[in-house]
């Protein structure tokens, strides 16, 4: 194996195993070339990538490629575009220089810095899940020890986050950012319950209240997962019970959370709500399936619904318009916005 394929192959690597800190390329073969490239590890959009970023003499150019293209175009470069590259990982530095006429030279030096940047490709931005989030995050397996998502799992880090900020937002706008008494949030449907330990959070972290917050479930082993987790984090007014949406027993609440519950799961949970008068009602639909076999085509919409497509994006459209104005019918305000950031589903309306 030559000395750049050697470099290569440590390049993957620290990718791979998340070592990475900084590839620099020097040493230009050609006056048209940029000065120098620079390269990051980044995370866009749930996988990692390479970002270049090359110097040239008035303005700076960038590229972010997935791992694999950008070691590829890496190896393209040297020694064709470049004599001289270095990269930085915790384990070791690599200088490989590519003398002309000569065999190139892989050179290790001791690591210059024991810690990984961050792999956020733009600058931080504020974040309601901070250091007193990190314990149940890590417990949920969705960061490391030092707070930085897992791979792969940056998108719903980021989904997490933006429901965290909705629910803040909801709860100051309903007049529950304050009070004597504990606030009271029942999250039905919860699933592994990553959006009850949220929502707890923002009650207990965030706006520093007391919270009583319920997470109910039909499956019973999610149930005692999440309650072990709790329990194990000393989650004080975290809990979970095993129940259906449409019958489980629930205390009197200041909020109820249904997200994505499949079909009229999600009418249970709204008539739940209205009936025990809960002051905010935070819904996040799916799975429409009760109004697509009752919807008719009759002009002039028969041409466009003749498309499944659309007949399917309708029917969604009436269900949860429907719902909007059920709400209204009851006295509540309704917000529906886009709930595109919430975990592992696609853009819906939230009530």
């Amino acid at each position: 194996m030559t000395a750049s394929e050697t470099f290569l192959q440590h390049l993957s690597q620290s990718c791979g195993d998340d070592t990475f800190v900084r590839l620099t390329l020097s040493s230009p073969t050609g006056s048209r070339q940029p000065k120098r490239v620079q390269v990051r590890l980044v995370e866009l959009k749930g996988q990692r990538h390479l970002s270049f970023t090359r110097k040239h003499e008035r303005n700076d150019t960038q590229e972010n490629l997935p791992v694999a293209d950008g070691v590829a175009e890496v190896g393209r470069m040297l020694p064709r575009d470049y004599r001289s590259a270095t990269l930085l990982t915790t384990a070791a530095d690599w200088q490989l220089q590519c003398a002309d006429g000569s065999e190139a030279k892989l050179i290790r030096h001791k690591p210059s810095t024991k810690a990984s940047p961050t792999r956020a490709h733009d600058k931080d931005k504020p974040t309601l899940l901070g250091e007193p989030a990190r314990r149940w995050l890590q417990a949920l397996d969705i960061v490391y020890a030092q707070g930085r998502p897992k791979r792969n799992l940056a998108h719903k880090h980021a989904q997490i986050d933006r429901y965290a900020e909705l629910l803040l937002h909801l709860l100051r706008d309903a007049g529950l950012e304050a009070g004597s008494g504990p606030l009271r949030i029942a999250d039905v449907g919860c699933g592994k319950g990553h959006l009850t330990f949220a929502a707890w959070h923002v009650a207990s972290h965030v706006l520093r209240r007391e919270a009583e917050v319920l997470g109910v479930e039909a499956r019973d082993d999610l149930v005692a997962a999440a309650t072990r987790t709790a329990e194990g984090l000393g989650a004080r007014g975290l809990r979970f019970a095993t129940g259906d949406i449409a019958d489980a027993a629930l205390p009197e609440l200041d909020a109820l959370v249904a997200l994505h519950a499949c079909n009229t799961a999600t009418d249970h949970a709204i008539r739940r709500g209205v009936e025990a008068s809960v002051p905010l009602i935070v819904t996040a639909p799916c799975c429409h399936q009760e109004v697509r076999p009752q919807l008719q085509s009759p002009e002039p919409l028969a041409p466009a619904l003749k498309h499944g497509l659309l007949a399917e994006r309708m029917a969604e459209w009436a269900t949860d318009a429907l719902r909007a104005l059920v709400l209204e019918w009851c006295g509540y305000r309704v917000k529906v916005v886009d709930a595109t950031a919430l975990p592992g589903k696609p853009a819906q309306p939230a009530a």
